[in-house]
């Protein structure tokens, strides 16, 4: 019961603690992406590649903007990174889909990527194509110092309020964060059927 107790008051935390402002500049540079007709893509490994699927739909459905999860094409996913190395499997896909400045990547990650330790190089490569295009880049990440932090547009940081979770606690934010974009007045086009 005590961890329980313990982990929800956690996630209560996390939640008075997320930085209000640099949400509603995702709200907004949401706004101007689909205003111009630019398309979004969402970018993750392991749980954040989950996560970024369900976020695909509920751009689409409930955003209306048109949005991609490179990893829900396994076969494409896998043939880059078989073919032509881990670290260039989205980086790759964002290139066949000729992305553009009116475009936006955002990055779903519990670290953000970091080159030196060669954690989620990909994430890395993806966000350096971009900006590269200048094209919008956003990221929810659960740990500072990452690629993502440093060289996103955006980038909203899951505040850690203790160590040992930083993974459930920032995937989990993930899903609140998103479900926020997706439901606010200045981005919602459909109802949920609930």
């Amino acid at each position: 019961m005590n961890f329980s107790i313990k982990y929800l008051q956690d996630v209560s935390k996390i939640a008075l603690l997320l930085d209000i402002a640099v949400i509603e500049n995702f709200v907004e540079q949401l706004a101007i992406l689909k205003k111009n007709g630019g398309r979004l893509f969402v970018l993750g490994v392991g749980g954040s590649a989950a996560n970024s699927s369900h976020a695909v739909n509920d751009f689409r459905k409930l955003a209306g903007i048109e949005a991609y999860a490179p990893t829900d094409n396994v076969a494409e996913f896998s043939a880059r990174a078989n073919d032509e190395g881990w670290e260039t499997t989205f980086e790759g896909y964002l290139k066949a889909s000729n992305l553009t400045k009116i475009d936006g990547i955002l990055i779903l990650s519990v670290g953000g990527g970091n080159l030196q330790k060669e954690v989620s190089v990909n994430l890395c490569r993806a966000i350096d194509y971009a900006n590269e295009l200048e094209a919008t880049t956003m990221a929810i990440v659960g740990k500072q110092q990452g690629h993502a932090q440093e060289k996103a547009n955006l980038c909203l940081i899951i505040p850690e309020v203790d160590p040992n979770f930083v993974t459930p606690y920032s995937e989990s934010f993930q899903a609140v964060v998103w479900h926020l974009l997706v439901s606010h007045p200045k981005l919602r086009q459909n109802q949920t059927k609930w």
